[in-house]
């Protein structure tokens, strides 16, 4: 069981939440970054941010299918973004927000950095999600 909090207190964020509570019991899965490559290891979108995320976010969807899990489930996310630019950042969590992520919502950091591990990389994107009990029907032969 997901329980998504915005605190009344605060003021109030844009698609994402405060906090997300998972009920003792629940696997969770920790995503290592996910990075702007190919399967084959090429950069994708060098110099465009925008495209960076769009892949960060197609490979996002693969790690959570290999552990049984979707972009419903995710708990948290930091997003990082080679750039000291609002707008930068702005125009990165708009795909995000597009992506389905703020769905739940999750609760969510955006973070402009100085660079990161791969050249030419601009986007990376680290998340921790719940992974749903397989369904009795779903593991019937």
């Amino acid at each position: 069981m997901i329980r998504r909090v915005t605190a009344p207190a605060l003021f109030p964020p844009p698609a994402y939440s405060h906090a997300s509570v998972v009920e003792a019991g629940t696997r969770l899965a920790f995503l290592a970054g996910s990075v702007p490559l190919d399967a084959h290891g090429e950069l994708i979108g060098a110099g465009d941010p925008v495209r960076q995320a769009e892949q960060a976010i197609a490979n996002l969807a693969e790690q959570l299918r290999a552990v049984g899990s979707d972009f419903a489930h995710v708990l948290s996310t930091d997003v990082y973004v080679v750039t000291t630019d609002p707008a930068v950042l702005g125009a990165v969590w708009k795909v995000v927000e597009a992506s389905g992520l703020s769905t739940g919502p999750h609760a969510s950091t955006l973070i402009g950095v100085a660079c990161l591990g791969y050249p030419g990389q601009l986007v990376e994107i680290t998340a921790t999600a719940a992974v749903p009990e397989e369904d009795e029907e779903a593991r019937k032969p």
